[in-house]
C-alpha cells in the first residue's frame, strides 16, 4: 500500500516471525483510525517510517504500525 489514510481497511502483515508483535498480530485485519506522523524516517533514512497508523481491529483492541506492515485487506 502506498498511501493509507484514516478510514483504510487493511491486513497486518509481519512475515518476521522472529519479530515481537508476529504472534499478536500476523493477519489481523482492521480499520486505520488515527495516522500519528512523526520524524523516525530522519534516524531510519526509510520514508515507510514517516507516520504510525493505529488499527482498530475488527475483534476488538487497537495497534500502532508502521506502513512496512500493513496490506490491502484479505476479503
Amino acid at each position: 500500500m502506498n498511501r493509507i489514510a484514516k478510514g483504510d481497511r487493511v491486513r497486518v502483515d509481519i512475515p518476521d516471525e522472529a519479530d515481537p508483535d508476529h504472534d499478536l498480530h500476523h493477519g489481523r485485519h482492521g480499520t486505520v483510525v488515527k495516522v500519528i506522523q512523526d520524524d523516525a524516517s530522519r534516524t531510519t533514512g526509510d520514508d515507510r517510517d514517516g507516520a504510525l497508523f493505529r488499527i482498530k481491529f475488527d475483534e476488538g483492541g487497537t495497534g500502532d504500525f508502521r506502513r512496512r506492515d500493513l496490506r490491502p485487506p484479505l476479503e
